[in-house]
């Protein structure tokens, strides 16, 4: 054979060879990386992060979300304490070992989103440029809701930073510190402004003003009033405000005058044109001139509402007027505000001046229902003009949760008024301060409504007003 052909071979299987060294190398390296990553993910970096070592930004993170959905918080410190004597979260999670209690859930989040907050793996609070946050020795923290820290209730939002100030949880309002602790001491004052009559031509503008500053009120509509307007009955519903039911037509007859079938279509009729504008019926209802029986209560089945601030508005048709007997009267925790949205001069005072001045002064303006429910009343078919502490207190408010009677009546707080009385349409005109009086056919009621339903501005040919008193 040529030397040259097998030099040739020689070379060829030599290359082989090499070749053959070169992708064990190369096999053995990727076997050793493969193996060198999964310990390091798999083994290293559990026990590190578990004994509160250095964590990588691609580590995974363990939120704790608080449980808002079953768990509520009670102004008073007993309630805070009470709540921290389990000693352990409400689900099977772990909860932090330094902290007396808390009512967080431990949720697992699998990502990157919170990993920032994570790259410190060192318990206790933490601060940045958006806030601050608490972490836990196991690296979990706080979201959307309260949590004890030695002692201590804070507020945490959905990306888990302290939060202070006023917080809003379902239809109450707690307030925590500069330093973010709760003070059960702060009480937000509520007031349920309502809306007689409508809706009417200026409602728009109202719901206009009720969608800037993000408040709810009540709107006792008259059902004749409501085709036609079938759009703005549905923007009410849309900016959370309450519809109310204040019967067809506003008869000029106080109801107890009336038969009990009459009374009871008054109010369904308005219903069914209240589901055919938005779908829904109404949740409350409004005697006219506040005037209603026990008996017709009953047969309509649902609560009535009066009042404890009357703004006269009917009477007397100015805005300035409307906003000094508003301002100038009790406007205490738990008020109930009449007012009138087919008039000009009223949504003029509700829109430039009421609302805007009492958002500013810090009165969460609300409707009849979440007011009632913010102070622990189960409404029922009965009859409420409040929910001031002093009326709750005296058992004046049925359904209350410390009520030890089931009275139906609620006063304006003072021990020796019978105001809420009007249940029998007999009482002495003196606290009906819709404008009715002691006449049983209503007539003398000059709220804008007249008796063949038309409405007018309240007001004679010589520029006087109907005070609503008889002569």
């Amino acid at each position: 054979m040529d030397k040259r052909v097998l030099r040739e071979r020689m070379r060829r299987k030599q290359q082989q060879l090499r070749r053959r060294r070169m992708m064990k190398r190369i096999t053995c390296v990727v076997a050793a990386i493969l193996l060198l990553i999964f310990v390091v993910r798999g083994v290293i970096l559990p026990i590190v992060n578990h004994a509160g070592g250095g964590s990588s930004k691609d580590a995974e993170t363990v939120n704790v979300q608080a449980n808002t959905a079953g768990t509520s918080m009670d102004n008073s410190t007993e309630d805070a304490s009470a709540s921290s004597d389990s000693g352990s979260s409400d689900s099977s999670g772990d909860s932090s070992s330094d902290n007396s209690s808390t009512d967080a859930t431990v949720m697992p989040v699998k990502g990157t989103a919170a990993a920032d907050k994570l790259s410190v793996m060192t318990p206790g609070w933490h601060e940045d440029s958006t806030g601050k946050w608490y972490q836990n020795p196991d690296g979990t923290y706080y979201i959307n809701g309260f949590a004890e820290i030695d002692g201590t209730t804070y507020s945490f939002d959905e990306n888990g930073y302290m939060q202070t100030g006023w917080v809003e949880k379902g239809v109450k309002d707690y307030y925590f510190n500069e330093d973010g602790s709760y003070d059960p001491t702060q009480k937000r004052p509520m007031i349920a402004l309502t809306f007689d009559d409508g809706p009417g031509e200026y409602t728009e503008t109202l719901l206009d003003t009720v969608e800037k500053y993000n408040i709810h009120v009540t709107f006792f509509m008259l059902g004749q009033n409501v085709e036609g307007r079938e759009s703005t009955v549905q923007r009410m519903v849309q900016l959370g405000c309450e519809i109310g039911n204040h019967t067809w037509d506003h008869p000029s007859q106080t109801l107890p005058n009336m038969d009990l079938d009459s009374v009871v279509q008054e109010f369904q009729k308005t219903d069914d044109e209240l589901v055919k504008a938005c779908g829904q019926a109404a949740t409350v209802c409004r005697a006219p001139y506040g005037a209603i029986t026990e008996e017709q209560m009953a047969a309509v089945g649902k609560p009535f509402f009066m009042w404890s601030t009357d703004s006269l508005d009917w009477k007397l048709m100015d805005a300035d007027a409307d906003y000094n007997e508003i301002m100038n009267s009790d406007l205490s925790d738990g008020s109930i505000i009449l007012m009138h949205d087919i008039h000009e001069p009223s949504v003029k005072c509700a829109t430039e001046k009421l609302i805007p001045e009492l958002v500013n002064e810090g009165y969460k303006l609300v409707t009849v229902s979440e007011l009632a429910a913010a102070k622990d009343v189960t409404l029922q078919s009965a009859s409420y003009s409040d929910f001031w502490d002093s009326s709750l207190q005296a058992g004046r408010v049925a359904g209350y949760a410390g009520n030890s009677s089931d009275s139906a009546d609620s006063s304006d707080g003072s021990e020796s008024s019978d105001s809420t009385d009007v249940s029998d349409g007999s009482s002495d005109g003196s606290d009906v301060s819709d404008g009715s009086d002691d006449s049983s056919d209503g007539s003398d009621y000059s709220d804008g409504s007249s008796d063949d339903g038309s409405y007018d501005d309240g007001s004679y040919d010589d520029g006087s007003y109907d005070d609503g008193s008889e002569e």
